[in-house]
């Protein structure tokens, strides 16, 4: 298999997708190899990132890979003023893939048309973040069994928010019904409604939360209003507290129904969900490190059948 971009999740197929999740699947088997050893993998964070950045980096180590870059862009030679296409360039010229969070809408969409070597999309503004639908994906498949035919609800800040706007993209292959709840503020993008209607998407839009309104919840997508995007402060501390998740509310849920988040939260889940047999969010995490462990393997040409017939697996 040739080497691979991983920018854009509307671009991979159905196929693609659940390529990835049976590779995922066989590294939370066995996630210590020696499938990149050689290589160097560069991680270029123009944001603040614990998960992301870590999950990157502990999924190349744990594959034999050696890891550079940068956690602040105040310490590389942007704070002279080197553009992004320069600073791209040059690290392509040290490392074999290039993991990239950036703050500007389309960043890793232009580095990948610049850069000589693969890029992966660790999160650009409020855009995208493939990496992390790509782990909600299989945690979904983990709980669930299936990607089809699932309700899932989305709760929060539905218009800064990267991995709904992700997961919708994501999900139009698999025939879901979302729901999406929020208050006026902070709603869905028109852009992503007319993205499920052009994709026969089915949704609803929700102002209230509670038990009764999440009921029928297969996946509970809890997100975080995140003050970082906004420019008015007066409006974040309006909306911050607006919906929360407590125990009370799940007493109606599905057993089978898991709450999700990609992380950090702040106070929309509130600490005595930890320990409800719903909540999921902390394995969710975890799945990051199998999910990109696939990721690098798919941008590098290493394939399934050369996951799955590995003799470098480090018990």
């Amino acid at each position: 298999m040739k080497k691979h971009d991983f920018v854009n999740i509307q671009t991979l197929s159905e196929d693609t997708l659940l390529y990835l999740i049976r590779m995922a699947r066989e590294f939370e088997k066995h996630p210590n190899r020696e499938l990149l050893k050689g290589k160097v993998v560069a991680t270029l964070f123009y944001e603040p990132s614990t998960r992301t950045r870590l999950s990157f980096e502990t999924a190349a180590n744990r594959l034999g890979a050696r890891v550079i870059g940068f956690t602040d862009a105040k310490v590389s030679s942007v704070s002279k003023g080197e553009t992004l296409k320069d600073t791209i360039l040059m690290v392509s010229n040290y490392a074999d893939v290039i993991a990239m969070r950036h703050y500007i809408e389309g960043a890793a969409q232009y580095a990948s048309e610049v850069a000589p070597i693969p890029i992966i999309n660790a999160g650009d503004g409020a855009h995208q973040h493939p990496s992390q639908c790509l782990l909600d994906l299989y945690t979904i498949y983990q709980t669930q069994g299936t990607l089809n035919n699932l309700n899932i609800y989305l709760v929060g800040d539905l218009k800064y928010g990267r991995t709904v706007h992700s997961l919708i993209m994501a999900m139009r292959h698999f025939n879901p019904t979302f729901h999406f709840i929020a208050p006026k503020e902070l709603a869905m993008p028109d852009e992503y409604k007319l993205y499920c209607k052009e994709n026969n998407i089915k949704y609803v839009e929700h102002s209230a939360f509670n038990s009764k309104e999440i009921a029928d919840a297969d996946i509970l997508y809890m997100t975080r209003v995140q003050k970082e995007r906004f420019s008015d402060l007066m409006e974040y501390e309006k909306v911050k507290n607006v919906y929360r998740l407590t125990n009370d509310m799940l007493i109606d849920a599905k057993p089978n129904m898991k709450v999700l988040h990609p992380l950090p939260r702040v106070n929309e889940i509130a600490y005595e969900v930890d320990n409800n047999p719903h909540a999921y969010y902390i394995q969710q995490a975890k799945n990051g490190l199998y999910a990109r462990e696939a990721i690098f393997c798919y941008c590098l040409g290493i394939t399934y059948e050369d996951v799955v017939n590995d003799k470098t697996i480090i018990e």
